[in-house]
């Protein structure tokens, strides 16, 4: 049975939730962010630090929208290389 298909067509395919980060490096980052945004809370009014969150939630949603896009071409040149591979006619590829 396949069930990654099933899951595609059903809607339940979602990549970004089989991440795992346990880079050391980007656990740091994530710290480092959290203390700072707390060091901006305590030291800014609330309608600034307002705007702060603003600010964090639109990158969060640019990053979101980037690794959406970066996954969709990934897998796009990723079917390209099968495509190429099985192929019996010359390559399909003519860059990107």
């Amino acid at each position: 049975m396949v069930i990654i298909l099933e899951d595609f067509y059903y809607g339940r395919l979602h990549p970004n939730e089989l991440i795992k980060p346990n880079d050391p490096e980007l656990q740091k980052i994530n710290q480092k962010t959290i203390d700072l945004l707390q060091m901006l809370k305590a030291r800014l009014s609330e309608e600034d630090f307002d705007l702060v969150e603003m600010l964090y939630d639109l990158q969060s949603d640019s990053s979101s929208l980037h690794s959406a896009l970066s996954f969709i071409q990934g897998y796009k040149i990723g079917a390209l290389m099968m495509i190429d591979v099985f192929s019996d006619k010359d390559s399909v590829y003519e860059g990107l």
